[in-house]
């Protein structure tokens, strides 16, 4: 079974997200914004990563983070990017791959 987001909550420079498999993981609003999945940071084609990483500020805000149907949010930066549709399976694969990281 697919684990679902039960909650959101935001912590520091970042969200915190609970899964209803109990785990919860924390992604920082700057690796957000780095792992933007629109096509203005990502080629639709290649699939290869535009945005450069280190032009995303390490000081990066939220301004608002609106639902998209059941599946996804939208992010909306200070930085004026507000086309990332970040979906729920997407976000999931952030935190397990942070999980990896930290391992």
């Amino acid at each position: 079974m697919k684990a679902r987001l039960d909650r959101l909550l935001r912590v520091g420079d970042g969200i915190r997200f609970h899964w209803s498999d109990a785990r919860a993981c924390d992604l920082s609003l700057r690796v957000l914004r780095q792992e933007c999945p629109c096509a203005h940071c990502v080629h639709e084609v290649t699939g290869v990563k535009i945005l450069d990483p280190d032009s995303v500020a390490v000081g990066i805000d939220l301004r608002d983070m609106q639902p998209v149907g059941g599946y996804a949010y939208r992010l909306l930066f200070d930085d004026g990017h507000d086309t990332g549709i970040y979906s729920l399976d997407f976000l999931r694969s952030l935190c397990q791959r942070q999980e990896g990281a930290s391992s």
